[in-house]
């Protein structure tokens, strides 16, 4: 057994990063679906959301996992990006 303190174990097989095939191209996994939120009102009926906005009806919400975040842009949590999807069967 080697211990090494201060080190993390490498990730997938011989801690490989996933090839990327296309430029923007990101393998993720989905994890939940679910339907849009309704309007959420609190006692008084007034929304408790800061924005007054809907789901569309025909939306559905999906939770996804990216395999490595390292393929994210860096700026993902501050700036406005449009994703594409394309679905394939595992």
């Amino acid at each position: 057994m080697e211990i090494i303190i201060g080190s993390m174990p490498p990730l997938g097989p011989q801690g490989e990063k996933t090839p990327v095939t296309r430029k923007g191209v990101v393998e993720a996994r989905v994890l939940h679906v679910r339907p849009p939120r309704r309007g959420i009102a609190g006692p008084s009926g007034a929304e408790r959301r800061g924005k007054a906005t809907r789901d569309p009806v025909k939306g559905r919400v999906l939770t996804l996992m990216v395999m490595d975040a390292d393929l994210l842009p860096k700026d993902i949590d501050q700036a406005d990006y449009g994703v594409s999807l394309r679905f394939h069967r595992l």
